[in-house]
């Protein structure tokens, strides 16, 4: 009697201060990005029939606050690499930032394009953000000082979720080495362990943003070529390993889930977009206040269809004005009698033509340029130079080098094992032999009418990425320099002073990776 006349009171005394009753289940959406990567305008769907124009930061913007106005308790999240773009390049990633801030994001975690403009300056930029910017298992070099917040927790009517973020060893080693080179990068999986065991006890669920697994192929219409498409074995392994974490966010690897995958063991909550803002990732689930679990869910990569959302008023005028401060971005380059599209893991009309530029400009016997650096497909038309410097959007310096035929060929076969996709290349003419999922390995190289030397030595033009052994291309480091750093022109200057000069492009000759057999 006496335990009922409290529970009374204590009811009472809710209602009195205007306070709702605790519910026994909770209905909660978490909304997240990765690998955005400045895709700030929608991209023609051109490999879909239901969708005419994809993605685009004003839509997103639109679709998030839609999605807010409709569920009770949303909560934004981003796992990394916002930068890359002419106009992040410009404000040194400010762009981005301000579509974060306008967009209202709760916590990011640090992609390996967060270095693109090297890591003193990130170290700085991340500070403008007024949410959490996560890399538990970041340190300034050689010390054991920490590069970057290591978690939050975020809390919204009462819900407390503790989120971790990490950016794997492998996606450290896609960018230009030196731009990293302060910053170490550890084994994250005990480390995000050791803050969800301090997390757990103090949140309701716990949530890792990662940046790991293998660097994603960079195409326009990669949904739709699942041939090229990497998996979530990262992450997967990540969620099996270690104990706690409730849902995972991946990035890196552009590993569209169509639904959450859930982890046999542990029941961890897995999913990750296809990147460059084409879809919204969407986890809904129902919350067991009493059992302080996830009892259901529905995830799910909602279409950016750009045509079916108003733009977002605060995000198009920030970008009018950021782009009205370098009109010159406007101005037409070239014509293009075609579409340049690029692709990861074979020759690509836009790899082709790049690589004949590296070749020319700089009087070499080889051009190589690598698939991940080409970041945009050229539309058919005028060019402006906004679509050449996205096309390629990064600092590297072109850079000659004096490589023999046996370096050469080590290159080739680091190549066709696809772990960073195909080389494109201009002058070698190269004839391989495919086995499994890997494009295979070399089965003869012409240049011009005589077979490559595996004793002589070849005038090798090629970008500061790849000169340095990034993307795992250590063979590169073993040639000799015919040109020092910092004295050469950058490739983004190299291709306008070139392309302005041609006024009009086509698709350049193809044949240049031939394969001879499939074997067994």
């Amino acid at each position: 009697m006496i335990s009922r006349l409290l529970q009374f009171i204590s009811t009472w005394c809710f209602i009195c201060l205007g306070a709702a009753l605790p519910a026994e289940k909770r209905e909660v959406t978490l909304l997240f990005t990765n690998d955005f990567e400045s895709a700030f305008d929608p991209t023609p769907a051109y490999w879909r029939d239901d969708i005419e124009l994809i993605g685009g930061a004003p839509q997103i913007a639109t679709l998030v606050d839609k999605i807010r106005e409709e569920e009770d308790l949303v909560f934004l999240f981003d796992s990394g690499d916002i930068f890359t773009g002419i106009l992040s390049k410009l404000t040194d990633g400010a762009v981005p930032m301000e579509m974060m801030i306008t967009m209202g994001y709760d916590a990011m975690a640090i992609g390996n394009h967060e270095f693109e403009y090297g890591w003193e300056s990130f170290a700085e930029q991340k500070n403008r953000l007024p949410f959490p910017v996560l890399g538990a298992n970041m340190f300034y070099a050689d010390t054991g000082r920490r590069y970057a917040q290591p978690y939050t927790i975020v809390e919204r009517d009462g819900f407390r979720i503790g989120v971790v973020g990490i950016m794997g060893q492998d996606a450290r080693t896609a960018i230009i080495p030196s731009h990293v080179a302060g910053v170490d990068v550890r084994d994250p999986i005990p480390v995000v362990q050791g803050w969800v065991d301090e997390l757990k006890p103090q949140v309701d669920i716990v949530l890792a943003l990662t940046h790991q697994g293998k660097t994603a192929p960079m195409q326009t219409d990669d949904e739709a070529h699942p041939e090229i498409h990497r998996g979530i074995e990262a992450d997967y392994a990540m969620a099996g390993a270690v104990k706690g974490i409730d849902a995972l966010f991946g990035g890196h690897a552009d590993a569209g889930t169509e639904e959450a995958v859930v982890h046999k063991r542990t029941g961890t909550l897995i999913m990750q977009t296809y990147g460059q803002g084409t879809r919204l990732g969407q986890l809904k689930f129902t919350f067991d206040t009493e059992r302080g679990e996830i009892v259901s869910h529905d995830g799910r990569l909602i279409p950016v269809i750009s045509n079916e959302l108003e733009p977002h008023p605060v995000i198009v005028e920030k970008l009018a004005y950021y782009r009205a401060q370098f009109p010159e971005l406007q101005k037409t380059v070239f014509y293009a009698q075609e579409r340049l599209s690029r692709a990861y893991n074979e020759e690509s009309d836009l790899g082709n033509l790049y690589a004949d530029i590296l070749k020319d400009e700089l009087d070499a016997d080889i051009g190589f340029i690598n698939a991940g650096a080409l970041r945009k497909d050229l539309p058919q038309g005028d060019v402006p130079l906004a679509d050449l410097m996205d096309s390629f959007p990064f600092q590297d310096e072109v850079v000659l080098l004096e490589m023999t035929g046996a370096q050469i060929m080590d290159v080739l076969e680091q190549s066709l094992t696809l772990e960073r996709g195909l080389l494109q290349l201009s002058g070698p003419k190269v004839r391989y032999q495919k086995k499994g999922t890997s494009a295979g390995s070399v089965y003869t190289v012409e240049m011009g009418k005589y077979p490559l030397q595996l004793g002589q030595t070849y005038r090798v033009a090629t970008i500061e990425i790849l000169a340095q052994g990034g993307d795992l291309f250590s063979a590169f480091t073993e040639a000799k320099r015919l040109t020092s750093k910092g004295t050469q022109i950058s490739f983004a200057e190299l291709l306008q002073k070139n392309l302005s000069k041609r006024k009009v492009v086509g698709k350049p000759v193809r044949g240049r990776m031939i394969l001879v057999a499939e074997l067994r």
